[in-house]
């Protein structure tokens, strides 16, 4: 799934917004304490994690947005994506 994808089903599936941010397509302009992020890695590629009181912990990297969308998915809901 890429990020529009990914955004969709995910509050399709009844998660907060503030659950997560994607990069250039759900991001929040009050930052939560805590959520999980999808963005583009700066060595390339992609990459999701938590973002936890000021720090980012990336906690897997991809080579394709859609794999990391799949990712996030899974992440988020511990199913596989749809």
């Amino acid at each position: 799934m890429d990020r529009h994808q990914v955004r969709a089903a995910l509050l399709a599936a009844g998660l907060s917004p503030d659950a997560f941010e994607l990069e250039g397509v759900h991001e929040h302009g009050l930052v939560p304490p805590d959520f999980w992020f999808l963005r583009r890695s700066p060595g390339g590629g992609w990459e999701i994690g938590l973002y936890e009181r000021g720090v980012y912990d990336v906690r897997q990297r991809f080579d394709t947005e859609d794999e990391a969308g799949d990712g996030l998915w899974t992440a988020l809901t511990g199913r596989p994506a749809p």
